[in-house]
């Protein structure tokens, strides 16, 4: 009986020191090959694999051990594919935890409101660690691509920032942004006000481009609309810069001249009726709903005065006295 009370206070001891090798040895970090450490784990990777590929990633540790880590805590078939950074002074008992939380290393790029296609492709192929897939894509395999055959992609992502695992493709941004610019341009046209003009969601997503563009204090956003809303209504030609700007595409140098204003494209908005065929750029959200939601008034013309906000008039003699007053310092 002495005999088997003995082996049985070693067993207990020996659990105990086990125990406590292995709580040392889950809360001891880890050393790596380098700091930050890139760690990748592809779809459906085993955990026994996981282990395996954390040491080839260049973390010194047993795989074996790891593994049998795995098995024990229950976690291991919650490990998440993706793309990790691993830092110096991670442990056993972080990286698990950071492998089955999924929490990846994120990247961000930002789209900023009232950029045209050329600038949101120029900061997509800046952007840190994502892939450009679509950098030597026309504007129209662009599209086909993104499932949209025949659309012009001017104005269809919504400018918002967007986070991306490293070495994502540019691709998954993008539908993301045009998943968000759909559903924004919907949840718009269901509030649309009985005066509205555009008589379909692409009508208010080109007009929203355009009071974009043309806005310089929030607050001006729906009188700006209803300017150009008046004036689709009356048959006025609408008359605005930022859409001859845009038809100039990689002409403009910054200087508008009269000649131009006159020289024809189909974004002319001086020599052709209606609204240009194409958004000229990437509206925000307020914008969406001046589109929608315009103003009430029969403001015709509207003059900016110099400090970010602009003067509206109802016809032409009051809008010539405020562009004397605050264009020709009169």
């Amino acid at each position: 009986m002495r005999f088997l009370r003995n082996l049985f206070l070693l067993g207990v001891v020996l659990a105990l020191i086990g125990a406590g090798a292995g709580w040392w040895w889950l809360h001891q970090p880890m050393r790596l090959a380098q700091s930050p450490l890139d760690l990748s784990i592809e779809p459906g990777t085993l955990p026994r694999s996981v282990a395996v590929v954390v040491r080839d990633a260049g973390v010194d540790v047993n795989p074996d051990l790891l593994y049998a880590w795995f098995r024990l805590s229950g976690q291991g078939r919650q490990i998440k594919a993706g793309s990790y950074e691993l830092e110096k002074g991670i442990t056993p008992l972080r990286l698990l935890d950071k492998l089955a939380r999924g929490e990846e290393s994120l990247r961000a790029v930002t789209l900023v409101e009232g950029w045209n296609i050329r600038q949101v492709r120029a900061a997509l192929a800046k952007a840190d660690q994502l892939k450009g897939d679509t950098q030597a894509l026309s504007e129209e395999d662009l599209m086909k691509l993104l499932g949209r055959p025949g659309v012009h992609p001017e104005g269809r992502f919504f400018p918002d920032t967007y986070t991306y695992s490293k070495g994502s493709s540019d691709v998954r941004v993008l539908k993301r942004a045009m998943r968000a610019m759909d559903k924004h341009l919907a949840q718009a046209w269901t509030q649309r006000s009985p005066q509205v003009v555009v008589k379909t969601p692409d009508e208010a997503l080109i007009l929203a481009s355009i009071v974009e563009k043309e806005t310089g204090r929030a607050a001006d956003r729906t009188l700006i609309s209803a300017v150009f809303q008046n004036r689709l209504r009356v048959g006025m030609p609408l008359q605005t810069d930022p859409t001859v700007i845009y038809g100039m595409g990689e002409a403009f140098n910054g200087n508008l001249r009269k000649v131009d204003l006159l020289a024809d494209t189909p974004w002319n908005t001086y020599t052709r009726p209606g609204l240009p065929p194409t958004p000229i750029a990437m509206p925000g959200k307020a914008s969406l709903l001046a589109a929608v939601q315009p103003a009430p008034g029969k403001f015709l013309y509207f003059v900016a005065k110099g400090d970010g906000t602009s003067q509206f008039s109802e016809n032409l003699g009051d809008h010539n006295k405020a562009v004397n007053k605050y264009q020709r310092g009169q």
